[in-house]
């Protein structure tokens, strides 16, 4: 296991990786769109060339937020071990404002809110 972030630590880092990702989401989106034209109107090299940009992209991303810490879990979504689950960031939110368990994924997050005993669970545990 890594790591283990404090809900204050991992919203901190939040917006590192926010701030990260939205140039990188913008630019991806710019060369998808291009890659779109160019296998359109049969440009394949230039294709493949616009692959292996994006590919490389989104591997300079997920360098960059594992760097800081967090785990890289799909596109633009990015998890932070909380000990006891983890808590969970997908690009556009703004901010930290869900959590699961170790056992669970994306589809099983759950609002940071009704789970205050996570909350005070990890407070405590930096005690």
């Amino acid at each position: 296991m890594g790591r283990v972030f404090s809900l204050e630590e991992a919203k901190q880092l939040t917006l590192r990786v926010r701030s990260l990702t939205a140039p990188v989401t913008q630019l991806a989106e710019s060369m998808a769109k291009e890659l779109q034209r160019a296998e359109n109107q049969g440009q394949l090299a230039l294709a493949e060339d616009l692959k292996e940009r994006l590919k490389s992209l989104v591997e300079s991303w997920t360098e960059g937020v594992e760097q800081l810490g967090g785990e890289v879990k799909g596109l633009w979504l990015v998890d932070f071990d909380a000990g006891h689950g983890y808590w969970c960031w997908s690009w556009p939110e703004i901010e930290l404002s869900f959590w699961h368990t170790h056992e669970g994924g994306f589809r099983s997050r759950k609002p940071l809110d009704p789970k205050k005993h996570l909350i005070a669970t990890d407070q405590d545990s930096l005690a």
